[in-house]
């Protein structure tokens, strides 16, 4: 198979276009932004409760570099947890340079360790997408059982118009264009632009039913709530650190994560300005639902995600470089085996 070779004025597009988003975002964010609240809400800071949340960070890591074990194993390959995990490390490291570039740099950095091939390892990283993307529903779930009357109290207050006739219309269109779609799914497949969206939507399909040909089910079932109950842990316990969001209830955390969730999908630089402006906005809607300033709950919003993003960027960046000198231990050590043999 012919190699590609890599465009790199398509990866400087790339990165000059993520930085531009991250750029717009944080600006939108900062509007209007009070500096001397700011400054006087982070002096008052526990950083404890912070080093205290980065360990569920951590501990993310670890499960899902556990949990992708066991999603190729059905594939007949065998790897060791910490290349697992050095690997997944080093894909989150490329994705603070180029957004999504990480998939890719993950499953070769296994490639180079494991000799799991990039085309089969990339695909329970697809997998992995779509599971994540049905935890998130979960969560979303809780939130709007728990949390329903934050998000229609800040629609109350924000003075957003929407007909609900509309949504109901959007939805019944979405709706049976999904039925159109598999009812002539063949047909649609002999045109050429529209071969490569259905081949990735089956794909996805193909991604999402494989879970049902692992061997360790239950495993998977455990890590995975492991790697989301870890994460909500990551973003709940910062507010802790801050004296405003204390007193934050076990449920104010639903919505926190998942707003984030939503901050962090956004294509920008290691979610520059998107989580910025998503905690903003999400803490305003915290605030209003208790009776309080919903701009000071933006100030506050803001200075939690000061907080919490470079947690997440520091977590990134470390891991990410401790992976390069581990990946290249361990490609050495496969090579040395080799040879011996």
């Amino acid at each position: 198979m012919e190699k590609k070779v890599k465009n790199p004025l398509k990866s400087l597009l790339t990165i000059v276009i993520s930085l531009a988003i991250a750029g717009f975002f944080l600006w939108f964010a900062l509007k209007d932004f009070d500096y001397v609240s700011f400054q006087k809400s982070i002096s008052k800071a526990n950083y404890w409760w912070v080093l205290f949340a980065a360990c569920f960070g951590i501990a993310a890591y670890w499960f899902r570099a556990i949990r992708w074990n066991l999603m190729l194993e059905p594939m007949g390959y065998q790897i060791s947890n910490s290349n697992s995990l050095w690997s997944l490390s080093f894909g989150y490291l490329m994705n603070l340079t180029i957004p999504r570039s990480g998939e890719v740099a993950r499953a070769t950095a296994l490639y180079g360790v494991e000799k799991v091939p990039v085309d089969q390892s990339f695909g329970t990283i697809i997998l992995e997408r779509v599971v994540d993307l049905v935890c998130m529903l979960a969560f979303l779930a809780l939130t709007l059982i728990f949390k329903g009357d934050v998000i229609l109290s800040f629609y109350k207050n924000s003075g957003i118009n929407i007909n609900p006739n509309k949504i109901i219309l959007i939805i019944g269109i979405l709706v049976l264009g999904a039925i159109l779609f598999f009812v002539f799914k063949k047909r649609l497949a002999n045109v050429p632009v529209l071969d490569k969206i259905i081949n990735f939507i089956d794909g996805i399909m193909k991604g999402l039913t494989s879970i049902f040909k692992l061997k360790q089910k239950g495993k998977f079932i455990l890590y995975t709530i492991g790697i989301w109950v870890s994460y909500y842990f990551a973003a709940y316990l910062v507010c802790f650190a801050l004296p405003e969001t204390s007193n934050f209830t076990f449920d104010d955390g639903f919505l926190i994560l998942v707003v984030g969730t939503l901050g962090m999908i956004v294509p920008a630089s290691g979610g520059i300005g998107a989580f910025n402006l998503a905690m903003k906005y999400g803490f305003m809607a915290l605030f209003i639902s208790m009776g309080k300033s919903g701009q000071l709950g933006g100030e506050i919003g803001l200075t939690y995600s000061f907080i919490s993003l470079p947690l997440q960027i520091v977590i990134m960046m470390v891991m990410g470089l401790i992976s390069i000198p581990m990946l290249a231990k361990a490609r050495n050590k496969a090579v040395a085996e080799k040879e011996f043999k």
